[in-house]
């Protein structure tokens, strides 16, 4: 078991080649657990094996995946067999409320068409890819960019649980993870002492206009009402007690600064905490390929669609925080 459990996550351009070997893995009960990331006595990302998806999960299994969630962050999962009735199933588990789909271009027009999976795949109603120039593409250009999910709800999410179908892209299919609890132990004192109090204003609309600053550059106004901003503070405590930070691309603005300064420092932190020391890819291999992530303590950034791309079949629901924290600042 240890020896096929073996994996080589490939960090592409800006992170190099990581190798990982089978003393790195861990049991934990019926568990095989296979650290992604690992840096003196910090870990982040696993690979997780041992869960039956068969049968719902029994609530002990449910318990020790959400301490290895809250130690790792990021946990991956091969093969699972999941549809999309058994992935809800399942994220209702992890939390008592789901996030519901808003459907920007109508429920009717929306290929998976459940109000608790976001379709995030690039595969149209008819069953063609996404064009080029349409507003989904470019609504989709935001999520390659290092952000958070959900941020700009005031009520935020805490788990994010991606399912692949279908088949594996072709050229191959990555999506990128972030450590905000070791990059924010790694800064310097007095910028930890400058951050501790800061709140900032997260705007879904923000990160939209980056990515794609002409389709975006004037939301309609059903976008703005279904996604008003949110305001967050910036150091938060991660479930394991560290503290980390609270960013994405959809941070628009530090309360009581400058747009210009707000962006300056935000994107000086996102690059902090991007750097290859904090980072890893996980390739998508086979349909039912999944990945769990806390939203409280790492980023995210998916490839960006190409026009080469073949179909990529990916479904997300997303579990809200109903912890002690998950309340933003009011306003």
């Amino acid at each position: 078991m240890l020896e096929t459990v073996t994996r080589v996550y490939d960090k592409k351009a800006s992170t190099g080649i990581l190798k990982l070997r089978a003393e790195n893995v861990k049991r934990v009960g019926d568990l095989v657990v296979l650290p992604v990331l690992v840096s003196g006595r910090s870990a982040f990302g696993a690979e997780v094996f041992g869960v039956d998806w068969n049968d719902p999960i029994p609530e002990g299994v449910v318990k020790q995946l959400i301490k290895l969630q809250d130690k790792y962050a990021v946990l991956i999962f091969r093969q699972t067999g999941l549809d999309n009735a058994r992935h809800i199933a399942f994220s209702r588990q992890l939390g008592e409320k789901l996030e519901i789909n808003p459907f920007f271009y109508g429920r009717e027009n929306d290929r998976v068409g459940e109000p608790l999976l976001f379709d995030v795949g690039n595969i149209e109603l008819d069953g063609s890819l996404v064009k080029s120039q349409s507003r989904r593409w470019h609504h989709s250009m935001g999520n390659a960019l290092w952000h958070t999910d959900s941020t700009y709800h005031q009520q935020r999410s805490k788990y994010s649980l991606l399912l692949s179908h279908g088949d594996a892209v072709t050229g191959g299919c990555y999506t990128h993870f972030a450590d905000t609890r070791q990059a924010y132990a790694d800064l310097r004192q007095d910028m930890k002492d400058e951050l501790e109090d800061l709140i900032i204003e997260h705007d879904l609309w923000h990160s939209r206009k980056l990515a794609s600053p002409i389709i975006y550059s004037n939301p309609t106004e059903r976008e703005k009402a279904l996604k008003p901003p949110a305001y967050h503070r910036l150091v938060q405590v991660a479930p394991d007690g560290r503290k980390t930070l609270y960013l994405a691309a959809h941070a628009k603005r530090i309360v009581g600064r400058s747009f210009e300064n707000s962006q300056k420092l935000i994107w000086q932190l996102i690059d902090h905490c991007t750097q290859p020391k904090y980072v890893f890819s996980m390739e998508w291999l086979s349909g039912g390929d999944m990945v769990w992530w806390d939203n409280r303590q790492s980023m995210h950034r998916s490839n960006p669609y190409t026009e080469s791309m073949s179909a990529r079949d990916v479904r997300r629901s997303t579990v809200i925080d109903d912890g002690p924290l998950a309340f933003g600042v009011e306003i």
